[in-house]
């Protein structure tokens, strides 16, 4: 060894820090890719920013510098970064003649919880057909208030996602803006009956442009995407049981850029963004 360290001019000291250094490079290596797999075990779709916010004390107590475009570079070369699906299906039919409404809300942000709800409607393949997803979300926390899974797209689906959303209030004396696109289901009157029931005034996008209904689109796509809800399902039932799972996660335990990494939970719960 010390004839080798003479002709590659190396001291054995030298020699012996690379060798360590390379050493505490894997068991690094290890350490991180153990504890992203235990969160992608409950997340298996969490992006690489949100999976920072989750290890940051862990990679703290363990003493492991590593910043987020590290972890980035760590998991393209474990090939483990997440790779985005694009949707197909058509849910939305807005060609029919019940009332619209207009946009009250454009690019206006809620202030507190309960203030904006955002619903939409998507689909999830099974080896039984298509299930659509009905989900309604707080636009300030960004906490699901409410959903429902079924086989069809009747609008009795969309108002039990509603029913269950009032039944989650936390501030049940509030109005609330209800912003939804222009589907048969959010127009039906029975749908804008209950809305109004509960003092919430109904805003529609104008223009069939999904931006204009952005925030809920998000939502499905991560649900989609980040709890494998995306891919063919086994069948409705497990779907149900899925979308049960995955909003318990997503609600309180999954980490929000938009929220400063907080949950939705305790965001609506302490009316801090």
């Amino acid at each position: 060894m010390k004839l080798i360290c003479v002709v590659l001019g190396y001291s054995r000291q030298s020699y012996y820090k690379q060798q360590y250094d390379k050493s505490e490079k894997v068991k690094t290596l290890q350490q991180v890719r153990q504890m992203v797999c235990q969160r992608r075990k409950l997340l298996p779709k969490l992006g690489t920013r949100k999976l920072h916010l989750l290890l940051k004390d862990e990679l703290h107590d363990k003493r492991i510098k590593l910043g987020r475009d590290k972890l980035f570079a760590l998991l393209r070369q474990e090939d483990l970064l997440i790779q985005r699906r694009k949707r197909y299906i058509q849910t939305t039919n807005s060609r029919h003649w019940l009332r619209k409404y207009p946009n009250l809300v454009h690019d206006e942000k809620p202030s507190a919880p309960e203030q904006v709800w955002v619903s939409d409607i998507t689909y999830m393949k099974t080896t039984e057909g298509y299930c659509y997803l009905s989900m309604v979300t707080d636009a300030f926390s960004r906490k699901i208030m409410g959903y429902d899974v079924s086989t069809s797209l009747d609008a009795e689906h969309a108002r039990k996602a509603l029913r269950m959303a009032l039944a989650n209030r936390s501030y049940p004396n509030r109005s609330i803006i209800h912003h939804s696109d222009r589907g048969l289901q959010y127009c039906s009157s029975e749908y804008v009956r209950l809305a109004r029931k509960h003092n919430m005034c109904m805003s529609m996008t104008e223009n069939s442009d999904p931006y204009e209904n952005a925030l809920a689109e998000r939502m499905n796509r991560t649900i989609k995407e980040e709890f494998y809800l995306g891919q063919e399902l086994p069948s409705a039932e497990f779907a149900i049981r899925a979308i049960d799972q995955a909003v318990a996660l997503y609600n309180s335990y999954r980490p929000h850029l938009a929220l400063k990494g907080l949950t939705p939970n305790v965001v609506h719960k302490n009316k801090q963004p």
